[in-house]
C-alpha cells in the first residue's frame, strides 16, 4: 500500500443531528463554493460520478466511495499516478448535536508531486471552511423548522 504524501483534517462541531448534517451533505445541491459548481450523475451512491467546474478549467472528474450511510462517505479524485481523497465522517455527539470530520488524503506513487499544490488549496482554507459548512447547515435546519411552523398569531382550530 502506498503512503500518504499528505493528511489534512478538521472536525468542527455542528448545533443539528447528525441526521440532518447527513441528509444536507449528501445533497448536493447544498454544496456552495463559489465559483466551483457540482454537478453529480445520478443518485448520491457508492460509485456515482460527479463533477466540479471551475470557469476556465476543464471539469474536475470525482466518484463517490465507501458509503456508510448515515455515518462517512469519501470523494476521490483521480490524478496522474495519485489520489486526493475527501473523506467526511458523521459523528452523533451526547447533545444530539455533530461532529463533523473533514480528512483530506493525498497518496499513490506520484502524489509528492501534487503536495505543494494540495497543501497550498487546502490547509489554510479548511477550518474556515468546515466553519461555514455548519452555519450554512444550522441555518438550512432552522429555515426549515420555521417553515414548518404555524404563522404568527394562528392559531390551531378545530
Amino acid at each position: 500500500m502506498t503512503e500518504n504524501a499528505l493528511v489534512l483534517e478538521q472536525s468542527v462541531a455542528v448545533d443539528v443531528s447528525p441526521e440532518f448534517a447527513w441528509s444536507f451533505r449528501t445533497d448536493i445541491a447544498t454544496w456552495s463554493d463559489p465559483p466551483a459548481t457540482f454537478h453529480l450523475d445520478g443518485p448520491f451512491a457508492d460509485g456515482a460520478q460527479g463533477r466540479t467546474m471551475m470557469p476556465g478549467q476543464p471539469p474536475w472528474v470525482w466518484s463517490i466511495r465507501d458509503v456508510r450511510p448515515g455515518r462517512s462517505f469519501a470523494i476521490e479524485m483521480a490524478l496522474d499516478r495519485a489520489t486526493i481523497r475527501f473523506e467526511w465522517l458523521f459523528d452523533a455527539a451526547p447533545s444530539g448535536t455533530t461532529k463533523l470530520t473533514q480528512r483530506i488524503i493525498l497518496s499513490g506513487a506520484n502524489a509528492p508531486a501534487y503536495k505543494e499544490q494540495v497543501e497550498a488549496g487546502f490547509a489554510s482554507t479548511l477550518s474556515d471552511g468546515m466553519k461555514r459548512i455548519a452555519q450554512e447547515m444550522v441555518a438550512a435546519e432552522r429555515a426549515i423548522k420555521r417553515a414548518h411552523e404555524p404563522a404568527n398569531g394562528a392559531t390551531n382550530q378545530a
